[in-house]
C-alpha cells in the first residue's frame, strides 16, 4: 500500500505541489526501499514509532504495515492535507511541527519511542543531536541521510570522516551504517547516495560525568578539531596546563582524528 513512483507524482500534481528545494525535500517512490527502512527499524506491534518529515507518506504506509502506533511529523504546511488524506484511515497522527522545536512529551505522551526518518542534509547533524540531548524517550533512531552525514555518525577514530559530531554522537549512543540507497528511488532525483543509519542511545552515558564533565569534555574536543589537521600540541596549544599530556598519557605529537572519546575525556580530567 506503498507509494509507486506514479502515484506519487499524480498526487502533487492533485495538490498543485512541487518538492520544495529549501526544505530539501527528496520523496521516496520506491515500495521495496521504504519496506526495507520499515524492517531495518525493527519495529512492530506495541511499538511507538515517530516520523520525522513524513512527506507525501511513502515510509508512513510502510510503517504503518508493522503494526507499530505512528506518530508522524511534517514541518511543510502544504503537505499536510495530502499527507493526512494517505495516512489517516491507516490510524496515523499527523503533527504539525518543526522537529527541532516540537513539543515530544505532547507527542509521545511519556511512553518511548524509535525514530524513523528521511532527512534533509541540512538539517541532520543538528536534529540527530538535538534528539539525543533533549529527549531521553527516543531510544532507538533508523535514519536515512546524504551518505557523507551517514559516515560521519558511525565513525571511530582514525576514520577519515571522523570528527567533532561523531564524538557528540558516541557520547549519547552506538551508530552503525546497516544500508545505502541510491538516488533512483527519489522524487526528484539527488545528485547524493543516501546511508540508513542505526542509533541506539546508551543506558549511560559513555563518560561518567562525575569524572568528567560534559561541557569540559566537549570543550577540548572542539578546540582540538579545529585545527584538526595539526598535532595536539599546537591545536591545544591555548588550552593545555603543563604536564597535560604526561598526566594524560597522551602522546602531544598525535591529531585530533587519532584520539578516541576515552582518551579525550583522560586528557580534560588531566587539565
Amino acid at each position: 500500500m506503498t507509494h509507486t513512483r506514479t502515484e506519487l507524482t499524480a498526487l502533487l500534481a492533485q495538490h498543485g505541489l512541487k518538492p520544495s528545494r529549501a526544505l530539501g525535500q527528496n520523496f521516496v517512490v520506491d515500495p521495496n526501499t521504504v519496506r526495507r527502512i520499515a524492517r531495518l527499524a525493527q519495529v512492530g506491534p506495541g511499538d511507538l514509532v515517530l516520523e520525522i518529515g513524513a512527506g507525501l507518506g511513502s515510509l508512513t504506509l510502510a510503517l504503518a504495515e508493522t503494526g507499530a502506533e505512528i506518530e508522524a511529523m511534517e514541518v511543510d504546511r502544504y503537505l499536510l492535507a495530502p499527507l493526512r488524506s494517505v495516512v489517516e484511515p491507516h490510524g496515523v497522527t499527523v503533527h504539525h511541527d518543526d522537529a527541532l522545536h516540537a513539543d515530544y512529551e505532547r507527542i509521545l505522551h511519556g511512553r518511548t519511542a524509535t525514530v524513523v526518518a528521511n532527512l534533509p542534509y541540512n538539517v541532520a547533524t543538528p536534529l540527530v543531536l538535538h534528539l539525543l540531548e533533549t529527549q531521553p524517550l527516543i531510544t532507538r533512531m533508523l535514519v536515512m541521510v546524504q551518505k557523507e552525514v551517514g559516515e560521519r555518525f558511525a565513525a571511530h577514530a582514525g576514520d577519515e570522516a571522523y570528527g567533532a559530531a561523531s564524538l557528540r554522537l558516541q557520547y549519547f549512543a552506538d551508530a552503525q551504517v546497516v544500508g545505502k540507497v541510491g538516488p533512483s528511488v527519489f522524487v526528484p532525483r539527488p545528485n547524493v547516495d543516501s546511508a540508513l543509519v542505526s542509533i541506539v542511545r546508551r543506558e549511560h552515558v559513555r563518560v561518567d560525568p562525575d569524572v568528567v564533565s560534559e561541557a569540559d569534555l566537549f570543550s577540548i574536543i572542539r578546540t582540538s578539531f579545529g585545527q584538526r589537521r595539526k598535532m595536539l600540541r599546537r591545536s591545544l596549544a591555548g588550552w593545555v596546563t603543563e604536564g597535560v599530556f604526561e598526566r594524560a598519557g597522551i602522546d602531544p605529537t598525535r591529531r585530533p582524528e587519532e584520539l578516541t572519546l576515552e582518551e579525550f575525556a583522560r586528557l580534560a580530567a588531566a587539565r
